[in-house]
């Protein structure tokens, strides 16, 4: 049986970089993966895939140049499957490629086969044909999630599937349903409409994305409907039929059936965890496959940590990563610190979105004073430039200390330009920093010093002077 210090149960980003902090810890260290290549679902199905796609889709369409060009721009006129695909997997071979190499550097021994635990230290892998068990101090769970498929819904893979299925289509589909208005179903509704596939985003809200900013949903929201995605709200499905002709029927609750080439059904996502006998360990997961943490992401089995899509909210690549390496480090007593004030998230539809702190109904919520400044990119030489007439920067500051309170970004760049926001957050900075800071001309980043003059000029005067500057001085 072999012995390890830490054992990670899956390969995607948050267990990636729990296995790498522990060997540069100097740990022996391995890493359990169930499918026959590494990097979990953001690899294979998910982040890396979809935003590959996305990529694809804008350079293919020409829609980065249509402000310039024409609404009727193309570089191909027919785009294929084929086509979409290519860049898709070409990425996805390098990152596969990247992850193991990474592996190799380390000296972390990949382990291919289903994780389950015998005990609280020993771990059953089972592979084809035979099974062996491997011992650690402690075990990271890193298993990420899987889509949900109610038995209800006929899944096959073809005309009905989940939100990992797209990639694996034969054909580019004439029209497609999309079931759910999440990120994922906002994501690719954009995305398949901007390739000229016939779409419909059902969703039960009254709006999308109901914890983005309203003006930059709303923004979004005409956008999407400007590229030809029909939005249904306050909407549910009743039922989803395969028809003999090969075509689908949805029925919804409110509206005339729909009938469609192909329906995604991208409502949640589940831990991956049924698998892994947790109840031999104590462990007990919600309705959701989801395992309950502490602000270390230790379960309530002091060496088994979870980390990633697993334990829920906010399930980003970007944050799994970081639990990962601070599991690492705690179960093995090196300080870290995780900042959980100041997540930026980004959504990575057409137009792209991204925000970092506060929106405007949070602050009204709490009953802060507040200004906007908004600065859009047709009043910005670089948003000509590359095309984008229709993104918008919009900050949020105090009235009275100016101090950043939020930053909301749509349009070309958004989840790029987020962290300069970010980092003046991080620091306690005004609003001020960005009238008082030289930005490179032509750039998107000009427009934090746009939209901060728009702010400070909407106050009253004489202006408030900020109670302290970027370094803490008075």
């Amino acid at each position: 049986m072999a012995q390890y210090d830490l054992l990670v149960i899956g390969s995607g980003p948050a267990g990636q970089k729990a296995a790498v902090q522990a060997a540069k810890l100097g740990k022996t260290v391995g890493i359990i993966e169930r499918k026959t290549v590494v990097g979990g679902v953001s690899t294979n199905t998910g982040t890396i895939p979809s935003k590959a796609l996305r990529e694809a889709v804008l350079y293919l369409s020409g829609l980065r140049q249509r402000a310039l060009y024409g609404a009727d721009y193309r570089l191909k006129e027919a785009v294929t499957i084929e086509d979409l695909a290519f860049r898709a997997n070409h990425v996805i071979k390098n990152e596969i490629e990247i992850i193991q190499n990474q592996m190799a550097r380390n000296r972390i021994n990949l382990i291919f086969g289903k994780a389950s635990f015998v005990d609280p230290h020993r771990l059953l892998v089972q592979q084809a044909g035979a099974s062996t068990e491997h011992y650690a101090h402690v075990i990271v769970i890193a298993v990420g999630t899987e889509p949900t498929r109610p038995a209800d819904i006929p899944f096959d893979g073809h005309t009905i599937i989940d939100s990992d299925g797209l990639i694996a289509l034969k054909h580019l589909p004439k029209s497609m349903v999309i079931v759910g208005g999440g990120v994922i179903g906002t994501e690719y509704a954009s995305i398949l409409s901007t390739i000229g596939v016939q779409v419909v985003l059902i969703d039960k809200r009254p709006r999308l994305l109901e914890f983005v900013d309203a003006q930059i949903i709303d923004t979004l929201q005409r956008q999407m409907k400007d590229i030809g995605v029909t939005l249904c709200h306050d909407e549910e499905v009743v039922a989803i039929r395969k028809e003999p002709d090969g075509q689908v029927t949805v029925s919804l609750t409110h509206r005339p059936p729909i009938t469609t080439s192909t329906v995604m059904y991208a409502i949640g996502r589940i831990g991956a965890t049924k698998h892994l006998n947790l109840e031999a360990v104590g462990l007990t997961p919600d309705a959701r496959g989801r395992i309950a943490v502490n602000e270390n992401f230790q379960t309530i089995v002091p060496h088994i940590y979870a980390v990633g899509d697993v334990i829920g909210f906010p399930a980003l690549s970007s944050t799994s990563m970081q639990q990962g390496r601070h599991a690492a480090c705690h179960a093995f007593g090196h300080p870290d610190h995780t900042d959980t004030d100041l997540l930026p998230y980004g959504i990575y539809a057409i137009p792209e979105i991204s925000m970092v702190g506060r929106n405007e109904e949070e602050l009204v919520k709490a009953g802060i004073p507040y200004a906007v400044g908004i600065a859009h990119y047709r009043e910005i030489a670089r948003g000509q430039l590359i095309g984008d007439e229709t993104g918008m920067l919009k900050l949020l500051f105090h009235r009275h200390t100016r101090s950043l309170l939020g930053v909301h970004a749509i349009g070309e760049g958004a989840t790029e330009l987020i962290h300069i926001g970010q980092a003046v957050m991080a620091y306690k900075g005004t609003i001020d920093y960005f009238v008082d800071t030289v930005f490179n001309y032509p750039t998107l980043a000009e427009c934090y010093k746009v939209a901060a003059l728009d702010g400070i000029n909407r106050l009253p005067r004489p202006w408030p002077q900020p109670a302290t500057d970027m370094k803490g001085k008075t």
